[in-house]
């Protein structure tokens, strides 16, 4: 017997995970399911739920994927976001739920990471302080670090109810 065919035969697991297992076509709990492994960043070895993880209260999370045109760029914007990014972020209101650097998955080289939001207008706020930031205006002009993204993907999600995060 598979593991699947077990699960689906676990009336504890089928009572816990109902929310994923019995979504409607009309609010599914994902379209697609791929697989990527992250290697933390060293200026945020640690994942950090976002506040009102657990609970009900409403959020947003912003997920970002840059990709690299080669190992020598991915390296450069890891080195980038190690050396002074992430507290930038942190000041600016841009709040980290984790930073990887991908390790096996699509579109490698490449990095990602979460951020959590109250709602769209705290997002926007942020990502405007961010880009007035006087550290992120130093470090984005610093010439090391050009050249190192060739691609973004930006997605905004809600969490489901049964959200950890």
């Amino acid at each position: 017997m598979s593991l699947r065919d077990r699960l689906a035969s676990d009336a504890v697991y089928a009572r816990a995970g109902a929310g994923v297992l019995y979504a409607p076509l009309s609010d599914p709990s994902f379209v697609r399911a791929e697989s990527t492994l992250l290697r933390t960043f060293e200026a945020m070895p640690m994942l950090e739920p976002f506040a009102g993880a657990g609970t009900a209260a409403p959020r947003i999370f912003e997920l970002r994927t840059y990709e690299s045109h080669s190992d020598r760029a991915a390296l450069n914007k890891l080195a980038m976001f190690n050396a002074g990014e992430v507290p930038i972020f942190r000041r600016t209101g841009l709040t980290p739920v984790f930073f990887g650097e991908t390790i096996v998955g699509a579109r490698m080289p490449s990095l990602t990471y979460m951020l959590g939001f109250s709602d769209m207008a705290a997002r926007d706020a942020a990502w405007a302080a961010f880009l007035k930031d006087p550290g992120w205006k130093t470090l984005s002009a610093d010439s090391q670090y050009r050249d190192n993204v060739s691609a973004i993907s930006d997605i905004i999600l809600r969490p489901t109810a049964y959200s950890q995060l």
